[in-house]
């Protein structure tokens, strides 16, 4: 990204230049890549959003350190990965991946003289295309088990009138559930918020989130990978 195509009026863009260019000065000799992912790399950003700030090294503990503060009254989350470590991650594909794709696909440079960003994207479109169902299913049967569990213990926990802690274990399990949908469907996500509002999920009470998992696990089971077994299904 030039210079000419930033919008330096745009309060979190001249923060993120800023930051850059001190990265640049600072360690100019160790920084591979620099860039924004998140709201500021899909050009809707408010006054709300915070900053997602990845600076690339060329070798391990070269290179900042990573931070998350408030700059300026903007919440700076700056996280340094190197160039062989970010590319070996986008490569691989864990329970997470409906709420870790979108760094890897979407992601406006701030400087990137040899297109490491576009390698990253790359890679994980690559990854993408060869992995079969099954390994998605695997992953999501992670995500019910937590959602499962989680959901069981808020249940739990309100009928003992335990109602925040409830509520606290309601949102784990409508986030889990909703990767789980993320992952059978191979749809990925913003962020959380996200996550469980495009899967209907943010307002699920606990007899509609019951009933969800109940669907997907018979999904899961119809796909082969039953969430429940006999013990040496443990090892599958």
């Amino acid at each position: 990204m030039s210079t000419d195509e930033i919008d330096l009026g745009n309060p979190r863009w001249y923060l993120a230049t800023r930051l850059r260019d001190m990265v640049q000065h600072r360690w100019s000799a160790e920084v591979r890549a620099i860039g924004v992912h998140g709201s500021m790399a899909h050009g809707d950003d408010s006054d709300q959003s915070d900053i997602n700030l990845v600076v690339v090294t060329y070798r391990q503990g070269a290179g900042p350190r990573a931070a998350l503060r408030r700059v300026d009254g903007i919440l700076v989350d700056l996280s340094v990965v190197t160039g062989d470590d970010g590319l070996r991650r986008a490569r691989e594909l864990t329970p997470r991946w409906p709420l870790e794709a979108d760094r890897y696909l979407t992601v406006r440079d701030l400087y990137d003289p040899r297109g490491w960003f576009g390698q990253q994207r790359d890679g994980h479109l690559a990854k993408l295309a060869e992995t079969r169902p099954g390994e998605f299913s695997g992953l999501a049967r992670r995500n019910w088990c937590i959602a499962s569990a989680a959901h069981a213990r808020a249940v739990r926990l309100a009928e003992w009138y335990e109602t925040d802690a409830a509520l606290v274990l309601m949102a784990e399990a409508r986030l889990h559930a909703a990767m789980v949908a993320g992952l059978l469907s191979r749809t990925y996500f913003r962020n959380r918020a996200d996550a469980v509002k495009r899967t209907g999920l943010a307002g699920a009470d606990m007899t509609e989130l019951g009933a969800v998992l109940k669907s997907q696990a018979e999904e899961l089971t119809a796909r082969g990978r039953p969430v429940d077994g006999p013990l040496n299904a443990l090892f599958d």
